[in-house]
């Protein structure tokens, strides 16, 4: 998903743009593990002591984990549509969501499940590229994942959960005016309890504005990794 983002980053910054376990290339062992600590052993490996960290979605959930972790270990964040544990999920839209991505995958329909995701994370602005480009990533991630969960033992992965009141760094929230309102009640909830936190709606954005508009994105986290402050990306 950030690659096409990383040309014009990479101008006047190291980037590294990790894959979580189960994503990506990267395989999904059996046994327990933790997101965060995945990442400090990344960056351990990779002689890099602080960072911004960009994350979206589930990414911007082990932003927060890890900021929380190794809070001398981030300068700043920016959480895209950012997946919380600190706000229940209530949204009828999300909670059906999850309903049927699992009666789908029980049943085996991967692709069923594959178009119910792009179907609910793309907002208007995605293209026919882009919608095509996350259902590979998807799909991917469905059998890897779906794979895993036949080891013995299956991946247990830890959550920690984060109080966002004891974060004090620099923060850009950004939430898509297409998004579900659970991930908008989040963004909101985040702006509020993140000490020096700025929230910044794109009004043509869905959950994941990154695929759906890669130069845009790329502009805002520059503005703000240059720090030259953040307005909403039109």
């Amino acid at each position: 998903m950030w690659r096409p983002l990383v040309p014009a980053l990479s101008a006047a910054h190291r980037v590294v743009t990790p894959d979580l376990r189960g994503w990506g290339e990267t395989p999904l062992p059996g046994g327990r593990y933790t997101d965060a600590d995945d990442l400090a052993h990344l960056l351990d490996e990779l002689g890099i002591d602080r960072a911004t960290l960009v994350g979206a979605s589930f990414g911007g959930r082990v932003a927060l984990e890890f900021a929380a972790m190794h809070p001398d270990r981030v300068d700043t964040l920016v959480l895209l549509n950012p997946a919380y544990r600190g706000l229940e999920v209530t949204d009828p839209a999300i909670i059906e969501f999850d309903e049927q991505e699992d009666a789908l995958l029980e049943s085996g329909d991967i692709d069923g499940a594959v178009s119910l995701n792009v179907d609910l994370w793309l907002g208007p602005a995605a293209t026919d590229e882009a919608r095509v480009d996350l259902a590979r990533m998807q799909r991917h991630a469905f059998e890897v994942q779906l794979a895993a969960d036949e080891l013995d033992p299956p991946p247990q992965p830890d959550r920690l959960e984060v109080d966002a009141t004891q974060l004090h760094l620099p923060t850009t929230i950004v939430t898509g005016a297409h998004d579900a309102t659970h991930f908008r009640e989040v963004a909101a909830l985040l702006t509020r309890e993140i000490e020096s936190s700025a929230l910044v709606e794109l009004d043509w954005a869905g959950h994941l504005p990154a695929l759906e508009r890669p130069v845009a994105v790329a502009d805002l986290l520059l503005a703000h990794l240059d720090g030259r402050g953040v307005a909403p990306v039109v």
